[in-house]
């Protein structure tokens, strides 16, 4: 069975830069495949997203809520992410993402804002349920041309605390239980 990844792009233009880093982020991650691949492009999305109810994005949320690793993706915004992803994420209720690994990723103009994917979004996905395993990555749009040499940077960093995260899932009591448990 694959693995699920979603992608979300809160950048109010579609196709966007913020996007390319995140699908670079994934394909350096993850061995190919070895993942389904989803990408939610919020663009596409914004005469709907601040309708209550709405079919359409339940069903969005409910795919990523339904991801083993989802990437959130943003450009900074008044040193955040987007309105337009927060009004995503505002539609889950609490631990809406338990169970989803998640990294939060900003692009912006300059490093000024380097530390808002870790203080501003990774908290979010936190209270949300979901796991980051390290810091937000953010990425200077204008090193495009060094895009795959620092995504592979992270991709690494990101690899790295997975593998430690998965000694430790190994070691566990519950992971031990759950494994041998008798499935229903």
């Amino acid at each position: 069975m694959a693995l699920k990844a979603t992608i979300v792009v809160g950048n109010p233009k579609p196709k966007s830069r913020t996007l390319k880093v995140a699908e670079t982020l994934v394909e350096k991650l993850l061995a190919p495949g070895t993942y389904d691949l989803e990408i939610i492009d919020l663009a596409d999305h914004t005469a709907e997203i601040f309708a209550w109810p709405s079919e359409g994005m339940a069903a969005l949320n409910a795919r990523v809520a339904e991801s083993d690793l989802a990437v959130f993706a943003s450009p900074t915004y008044k040193a955040s992410y987007t309105g337009l992803l927060k009004a995503f994420l505002d539609r889950y209720p609490a631990n809406g993402l338990t169970g989803v690994t998640a990294i939060p990723v900003h692009t912006g103009g300059d490093l000024t804002h380097a530390m808002g994917p870790t203080v501003n979004l990774a908290p979010l996905l936190v209270e949300l349920g979901a796991v980051v395993p390290g810091r937000g990555f953010y990425f200077v749009a204008g090193q495009m041309d060094h895009l795959d040499e620092l995504v592979e940077q992270a991709a690494a960093e990101y690899a790295a605390n997975l593998a430690r995260l998965a000694t430790v899932a190994g070691a566990t009591r519950a992971a031990a239980a759950s494994l041998s448990a008798p499935v229903a």
